[in-house]
């Protein structure tokens, strides 16, 4: 379950900071007062878990100033102001300079609930962007969410970095279970609107008068502003595009077409149609396609990926193992084998139940690999694949895995690993670099 964001209550009236402060954490907020714009700035800084809720008219550093602050040193922090009766124009000026939203006093709890709601939303968003941005674009973190060595992986880490930067819409295409969403992610998060708003939504989950009403509005006064205006000078990601109707593909195509170029709002497409033997060229108008498919990338299906079907069977495993307090299960040449030779319908999404329900077999001390390989969920159809490989490259792909899993248990002890393997340090050497292991990453 995700943490609770925090919320930064800043007032100079004690009651005030307090009656807000309790209705707010009896809706599940963590909050945090301060009596001054001057120790709020002491613990909100840059990437401050959650938002603030201040008031304007406060002695010494008054709320304008306190916005102008936080503004300068994190523009993505979402600040609710609040304001006096009939400080409507000095709410108007705090939104130009940054502000999320106002609050007029007196003001209704529930109001001011969803707004916070709202707000800590966004500022979830934000942050996971960040953290994502960072970790792809300094080269190392990477891995942590796309896993893998294989060449299609590190076409698509190449593709992700180069499309990300560009400015035109994208589609995604692929097989279910490959992660698309986390590719739509890192899109955003590597381009130019990386930290401005990121929406995500899916075309199928609303009759087609209902889509119409939230992807282009108008929508019921006080509830959630269309897509398009939600996620204005940001990303939007539209899942299930193919579940369109040729309707509302003509109203987003005339959008498309008078945002302009570069847009204002970048379209990331992504289609669910591989499964069904079709693509997004077949159901979609030819002008909408080419229009969102200038720029494509396609997730390569787990089958495809060579070893790294070993590399994220191990993550998962320890990973598990780790939350369910127990081992994970040691993998021998025969499962490895196993785990290769699987065709993977359900791909990184299915490896992952696999990987969970390996652990929690290993935890009983009963169950095989191939026992969850060779049934579906419903325990009937066979899953293991006719297709063969030499038998070379099962043994290398074992091979790599066992090195891998001892360099990283030992934490890159050379010594320790060949003292476990029983390999001489020469032999070691070879193979490690054979397999492009490296001793640094270990360590």
């Amino acid at each position: 379950m995700a943490q609770a964001m925090k919320i930064a209550i800043v007032d100079d009236e004690q009651d005030m900071r307090r009656s807000i402060s309790q209705w707010l954490a009896l809706s599940g907020f963590d909050t945090e007062t301060y009596a001054s714009a001057e120790d709020a700035l002491k613990a909100v800084g840059s990437d401050y878990p959650g938002v603030v809720l201040s008031d304007i008219k406060m002695p010494g550093m008054d709320g304008m100033q306190f916005l102008k602050r936080l503004m300068s040193v994190d523009s993505g922090l979402p600040v609710i102001m609040i304001t006096g009766h009939g400080d409507v124009p000095m709410a108007v000026e705090a939104m130009r300079v940054g502000a999320y939203d106002f609050l007029e006093k007196p003001f209704n709890p529930d109001r001011m609930t969803e707004l916070a709601k709202k707000a800590t939303t966004t500022r979830r968003l934000t942050l996971d962007n960040r953290a994502l941005r960072r970790e792809l674009g300094d080269g190392t973190g990477i891995m942590k969410k796309l896993i893998g060595s294989s060449p299609e992986m590190d076409r698509l880490r190449e593709d992700i970095l180069d499309l990300g930067q560009a400015e035109g819409h994208v589609l995604i295409d692929g097989e279910t279970g490959t992660g698309k969403t986390l590719v739509a992610h890192a899109l955003h998060a590597v381009g130019a609107n990386a930290g401005k708003k990121f929406v995500i939504f899916s075309c199928a989950s609303l009759d087609e008068e209902a889509l119409a009403r939230r992807l282009f509005g108008p929508l019921e006064e006080g509830g959630q502003l269309p897509l398009i205006e939600e996620a204005r000078g940001g990303t939007l990601v539209l899942e299930d595009i193919d579940a369109l109707q040729p309707a509302l593909q003509g109203r987003l195509l005339t959008w498309i077409n008078d945002q302009g170029t570069p847009p204002e709002t970048r379209i990331v497409a992504i289609s669910n149609l591989q499964a069904q033997g079709k693509t997004c060229e077949d159901v979609l108008r030819p002008d909408l396609y080419y229009r969102l498919a200038a720029m494509k990338i396609t997730l390569p299906p787990l089958r495809a990926r060579g070893e790294d079907v070993l590399t994220l069977f191990t993550r998962f495993t320890e990973q598990y193992a780790d939350e369910y307090g127990c081992d994970a299960p040691a993998i021998g040449a025969q499962e490895a084998a196993q785990l290769l030779q699987a065709p993977w319908p359900g791909n990184v999404r299915q490896l992952i139940n696999v990987a969970e329900r390996a652990v929690l077999q290993n935890r009983r001390g009963s169950g095989t690999i191939a026992s969850l390989l060779m049934a579906d969920d419903e325990g009937a159809a066979p899953a293991m694949t006719t297709e063969g490989k030499p038998l070379k490259e099962y043994v290398e792909a074992f091979e790599r895995m066992l090195i891998d899993n001892t360099m990283r248990r030992h934490r890159g002890s050379i010594a320790a690993v060949m003292e476990e393997l029983c390999l001489p340090r020469r032999t070691l050497n070879e193979k490690m670099a054979k397999y492009g292991l490296q001793r640094s990453d270990y360590l």
